[in-house]
């Protein structure tokens, strides 16, 4: 079973940029799809953006579309996070995952107990 280490939050004022890792334990390239998950206070984890590892493919949430990119080092075994024009509502704790088998969209959506526990992830806090 893979391991999740994620990092690169802080505080960042409103329309700044962060730059998120997350290093996987073993081969990302045994994945299907890799993820980026966020909860912010109070809130359930949300789908923030999915990758296939096959090609590429990517889904994004509406309300980071146009903001935030996914992308993949298969060498380093690490997902990054890109966020620009972050805005407070972006403030949460954000957490990444792998799957053998869901479709990108299904891995963003999917009910948040599919993947069991959550682990520390890495706090954003977007802030003036």
């Amino acid at each position: 079973q893979s391991q999740f280490v994620e990092s690169g939050g802080g505080l960042v004022q409103p329309g700044g940029s962060l730059r998120l890792s997350c290093a996987v334990s073993g081969s990302i390239l045994d994945a299907y799809t890799v993820g980026w998950f966020r909860q912010a206070p109070g809130e359930e984890h949300e789908g923030v953006s999915c990758m296939a590892i096959s090609n590429g493919d990517t889904y994004y949430g509406d309300s980071v579309k146009g903001r935030f990119t996914i992308s993949v080092d298969n060498a380093k075994n690490t997902v990054y996070l890109q966020m620009d024009s972050l805005k407070p509502e972006d403030t949460a704790v954000y957490y990444c995952r792998t799957d053998p088998s869901l479709g990108i969209q299904a891995m963003c959506t999917v009910a948040v107990e599919y993947f069991g526990s959550w682990g520390q992830g890495t706090q954003v806090t977007v802030s003036s």
